[in-house]
C-alpha cells in the first residue's frame, strides 16, 4: 500500500490510495495526513482509484481523519470509490459522512466557492 501526495490544486491536498489500508499501514496514513494539516492544508481528497481493499482500522482511520479535519475547519472527500471499499462505506454508513464523488474532477469542483462564497471573500 501507498499513499501518494498526488497534486495540490490551489488549497487542496490530493492524495491518492494505492492497494489497501488495514493495520499495517494505517498508522503510516494518518501520519501523512497529520503531517498535511500541520503544514496548513484542511482539504483533502483521497482518489481511491486504486485502492482495493479498506479493513475495519482501515475504515477506522477515516472515521478518525474526518474528525480531526473537521475539529481543523477543514473536510475530507472521496472519489472513484469502487467495490469492495465502496460496500464497506455504504454497510457502516460511512458514505453519509464523507462527500463521495464518482471522479477527480468533480471532488475539485465540490471545494471550488458558490457564487455567494467568492463574493463574501472578496473575489
Amino acid at each position: 500500500m501507498e499513499f501518494i501526495p498526488h497534486e495540490i490544486d490551489r488549497d487542496v491536498f490530493i492524495l491518492m490510495a494505492d492497494g489497501g489500508i488495514n493495520r499495517d499501514n494505517a498508522r503510516a496514513f494518518s501520519d501523512d495526513v497529520e503531517s498535511m494539516v500541520r503544514n496548513g492544508f484542511n482539504k483533502l481528497i483521497i482518489d481511491c482509484s486504486k485502492l482495493d481493499y479498506i479493513s475495519s482500522t482501515g475504515l477506522g482511520t477515516l472515521l478518525v481523519l474526518h474528525k480531526r479535519m473537521k475539529a481543523a475547519g477543514g473536510e475530507v472527500k472521496l472519489c472513484s470509490v469502487k467495490g469492495f471499499v465502496a460496500q464497506a462505506l455504504r454497510l457502516i454508513r460511512l458514505d453519509h459522512m464523507f462527500g463521495i464523488y464518482p471522479d477527480l474532477g468533480q471532488a475539485r469542483l465540490a471545494f471550488r466557492p458558490t457564487d455567494g462564497e467568492a463574493a463574501e471573500a472578496g473575489e
